[in-house]
C-alpha cells in the first residue's frame, strides 16, 4: 500500500518544488529603483521618494514611502522588455500644494494605448489606486497632464508604484522611446548659394551692417550691382557697411562667385521707419549659461557662429542675456560691485570688462550684438535694471554699439503693483524705452519680454516692439514645447514685417541653464520644434552651447528651405487649418503664392496625416516638395497624405 502511494507523494513534492522555483523568479520592482531622474517635466526636478519640492510624499494627508514626485506636464518612458506582468500605483496632487489652481490628470500608456487614466484630480483629494496588466508589452509611458488649464501648482505624485516581474529582465527608464537621430537636410552644394531673406530694413542715418549669407566652397568673392551711395561691400567677406540717408526702397543684385561657379539674387534695402522686416535670427546666452555667462562665452559663441558656417545661412545676432550687470546680493564676487557710476551710468560686472569691445568684436565677424535689461530696478536674476535710468541706458547701449535689446518685465511689477493687470501701466515702461531707442543714432531691435500678459500681441508694435514674448519660459521638454507651440493661433493676426510673436527661444543642442545636457527632446520632437517655429514666423534664437554643435543640431539649423519659410517677406504666421484627434495641419501663405504646410502628430503612435487643398482655398493638382529633405514628391490632386511619426512632422511646400 505504501508502494502504491509513493508516486502521489513524489508528484506532490515535485509540484511544491516547481511552485517554489516559479515564486523565486517573481519579484516586485519599485518604480523608485529605476532612473526616475530621466522624467521629462516642465518645472522642478523629479523626486525619488520625495515630492517635487523635496518633501516626503503625501497625498490627501496620507504619507507614502515609495514613489515619484513630479510636475505637470511630465512623462517617464520605461522599457518593459516584455518581462513585466503588471504595474500598480496610487496617484494624486501632493499635499504640499493646497492651492485650488492645482489640477492634474494621470495616464498610463502601454505600447501606445491608454491603459488607465485618472480623470482630473485636484489638491486635497485622496490618492486614487489602480493596477494594469502589462503582460507581453514592450513600452510604458507614465504621463501627467495639466488638465488643460495650465500647470500652475501641478505637483503630481506616483506613490506605492511598483512592477511585478517574472524572469531575469528588469524594466529600464529611458529618456524617451528609442528613436534614431536621422539627418534629413542635404549638404549644401559646393557651388555658391545665397541664403538671405529678400529684404532688409534700416532707418535713415543708422549704420548698416549686413552680411551676404552664402554657402559654397571658399574662397568666395562678392559683389553688389546698383549698390546705393553710402554703402560699400567687402569683396572677400560679403559684409556690407555704411549708411543710407534718404528713405526709399533700393533694389540691388547680390553676386557670389567661387571656383565652382557663380550665383545672383535680387534683394531690397528698405530705408524707412520699420526694421526687423523678417524675424530675427541669432543666439542668446540664457538657455545654456544662464547666470554663469561671461564675455568669453559670448565671444566664443560668435566665433562658433562663423566657424560652424551658420552665418552663411542667415544667423545674425549674438545676444548676452541677464547677468552682465552687477548683482544686488550675490556671494559670487564676480557679480559684486557698484550698480552705477556716480553720474548714473550702468556698471557691467567684472566678467564683462569691455562691453563696447565685445560689441566691436562681434561686429568684426559680420554679426550683430544684443543685450538684456529690465524696466524695473532689478533684472529677473537680481542684477541692475533700468528703472529711472532709461534714457541713460538707451544712450549707453547705442554708444557701446549694441543692435538688440531684450527688455524683461520682472521687478517692474514691484514699482507698480497693478502693472500686469492694468493695460496703461503694462504698456508704460515699454513705450518709454521704445521711444528712447528710436531716438538713438543706430537701429536697436526692441524685444519685449513680459510673457504674453495683457494681450501684448495686440499692442506690442504700438510701443515700438519688434517682437514680444507670448508665453512664459520654455523648457526642453515635449510638454513645454507642445503646450507653447500649438497655442499661438490667437496671436497670428498681429504678426507681420517689423513686429513678430515670440514663443521663446530654441531648445535644441546642449542646453541646461547653467547645467549643460543634450536637449531632452527626441529627434522627431526637434524637427517639430524647428518646423513649427518657422511656420509661426517666430524669432529664431539658438539657445544651446554653440561650441558643442553636433551634426544633427547643425542639420536642424542650416536647412535653407525651412529657414526661408520663417524669413518669407510676406510675414504671415501659420494657423491651424485642420485638427483631428492628436494631429494638426498648419498652413502659411508665402510671398510667391505657395503654401508652407506642417503635418504634425502630437500622439504616441505613428499615424497618417492629410492636408486637403480645399482647407487653404485651393483645388486641382498641386506640386509638393518635402522641405526637410529638399526633394520634390510629385503632383497630387485635392490632397496629400503622409505617415508622421510620434511627436513628429512632415513639412512641405505646396504650389
Amino acid at each position: 500500500m505504501k508502494t502504491k502511494q509513493l508516486p502521489k507523494i513524489l508528484t506532490l513534492g515535485l509540484a511544491i518544488l516547481g511552485s517554489a522555483q516559479l515564486s523565486a523568479h517573481a519579484e516586485t520592482v519599485w518604480l523608485d529603483s529605476l532612473r526616475v531622474n530621466l522624467t521629462s517635466q516642465e518645472w522642478g526636478t523629479p523626486g525619488r521618494n520625495r515630492s517635487v519640492q523635496n518633501n516626503s510624499l503625501t497625498v490627501g494627508g496620507q504619507s507614502f514611502e515609495h514613489g515619484l514626485g513630479t510636475h505637470a506636464n511630465s512623462s517617464l518612458y520605461i522599457n518593459l522588455k516584455k518581462a513585466v506582468d503588471s504595474f500598480s500605483a496610487s496617484v494624486g496632487v501632493d499635499s504640499e500644494i493646497t492651492n485650488a489652481d492645482a489640477s492634474v490628470e494621470f495616464f498610463v500608456i502601454g505600447d501606445g494605448k491608454t491603459l488607465w487614466q485618472s480623470g482630473v484630480m485636484k489638491a486635497g483629494q485622496a490618492a486614487k489606486a489602480f493596477s494594469v496588466n502589462l503582460t507581453g508589452m514592450t513600452n510604458l509611458t507614465l504621463k501627467v497632464g495639466d488638465a488643460h488649464d495650465g500647470n500652475n501648482n501641478d505637483h503630481a505624485d506616483w506613490v506605492d508604484a511598483k512592477f511585478e516581474v517574472t524572469g531575469d529582465a528588469r524594466p529600464e527608464a529611458l529618456t524617451g522611446p528609442p528613436e534614431a537621430a536621422i539627418i534629413l537636410t542635404p549638404p549644401a552644394p559646393p557651388t555658391p548659394r545665397i541664403n538671405n531673406a529678400d529684404v532688409f530694413g534700416v532707418r535713415p542715418g543708422s549704420p548698416v551692417l549686413f552680411t551676404i549669407a552664402a554657402t559654397g566652397d571658399r574662397p568666395m568673392t562678392f559683389a553688389v550691382d546698383h549698390l546705393p551711395a553710402g554703402l560699400q561691400v567687402d569683396a572677400k567677406s560679403g559684409i556690407i557697411t555704411g549708411k543710407l540717408d534718404k528713405a526709399g526702397t533700393y533694389e540691388v543684385t547680390f553676386r557670389a562667385k567661387n571656383a565652382r561657379g557663380s550665383v545672383s539674387k535680387k534683394f531690397k534695402f528698405i530705408c524707412g521707419d520699420l526694421i526687423a522686416l523678417t524675424p530675427q535670427m541669432g543666439w542668446n546666452s540664457w538657455n545654456c549659461f544662464a547666470g554663469a555667462v561671461t564675455e568669453k562665452d559670448v565671444k566664443s559663441a560668435a566665433d562658433a557662429m562663423v566657424k560652424s558656417g551658420l552665418i552663411n545661412h542667415g544667423w545674425t545676432y549674438i545676444n548676452v542675456d541677464d547677468y552682465w550687470q552687477n548683482h544686488r546680493n550675490s556671494r559670487d564676487q564676480t557679480l559684486r560691485g557698484p550698480f552705477r557710476e556716480t553720474n548714473g551710468l550702468v556698471v557691467p560686472n567684472s566678467r564683462f570688462p569691455d562691453m563696447k569691445g565685445m560689441a566691436d568684436y562681434i561686429h568684426s565677424l559680420g554679426l550683430k550684438a544684443g543685450l538684456y535689461s529690465s524696466p524695473g530696478p532689478w533684472t529677473c536674476g537680481g542684477c541692475t535694471g533700468s528703472y529711472e535710468h532709461e534714457q541713460q541706458d538707451a544712450e549707453t547701449y547705442a554708444q557701446w554699439g549694441y543692435d538688440y535689446l531684450k527688455y524683461d518685465l520682472c521687478s517692474y511689477r514691484q514699482t507698480v503693483p497693478t502693472s500686469t493687470r492694468v493695460l496703461a501701466d503694462g504698456q508704460k515702461p515699454y513705450q518709454l524705452m521704445g521711444d528712447l531707442l528710436k531716438k538713438q543714432p543706430r537701429d536697436i531691435l526692441f524685444s519685449l519680454c513680459q510673457y504674453g500678459d495683457l494681450d501684448v500681441a495686440k499692442w506690442g508694435a504700438s510701443v515700438g516692439g519688434n517682437s514680444w514674448r507670448t508665453t512664459g519660459d520654455i523648457t526642453d521638454t515635449w510638454g513645454s514645447l507642445s503646450r507653447i507651440g500649438f497655442a499661438q493661433d490667437k496671436n497670428a493676426p498681429n504678426a507681420g514685417p517689423g513686429h513678430w510673436n515670440d514663443p521663446d527661444m530654441l531648445i535644441v543642442g546642449k542646453v541646461g541653464w547653467g547645467n549643460l545636457h543634450p536637449t531632452r527632446l527626441t529627434p522627431n520632437e526637434q524637427y517639430t520644434h524647428i518646423s513649427l517655429w518657422c511656420l509661426l514666423s517666430a524669432p529664431l534664437l539658438i539657445g544651446c552651447d554653440m561650441t558643442q554643435l553636433d551634426a544633427f543640431t547643425l542639420n536642424l539649423l542650416e536647412n535653407d528651405e525651412v529657414i526661408a519659410v520663417d524669413q518669407d517677406v510676406l510675414g504671415k504666421q501659420a494657423t491651424t487649418i485642420a485638427h483631428e484627434g492628436t494631429t494638426r495641419v498648419y498652413a502659411k501663405k508665402l510671398a510667391d503664392g505657395s503654401e508652407a504646410i506642417g503635418l504634425f502628430n502630437l500622439g504616441e503612435n505613428e499615424t497618417p496625416v492629410t492636408v486637403k487643398w480645399a482647407d487653404f482655398g485651393a483645388k486641382g493638382r498641386m506640386s509638393v516638395r518635402d522641405l526637410w529633405r529638399q526633394k520634390d514628391l510629385g503632383k497630387f490632386k485635392d490632397s496629400f497624405t503622409a505617415t508622421v511619426p510620434r511627436h513628429g512632422v512632415v513639412m512641405i511646400k505646396v504650389k
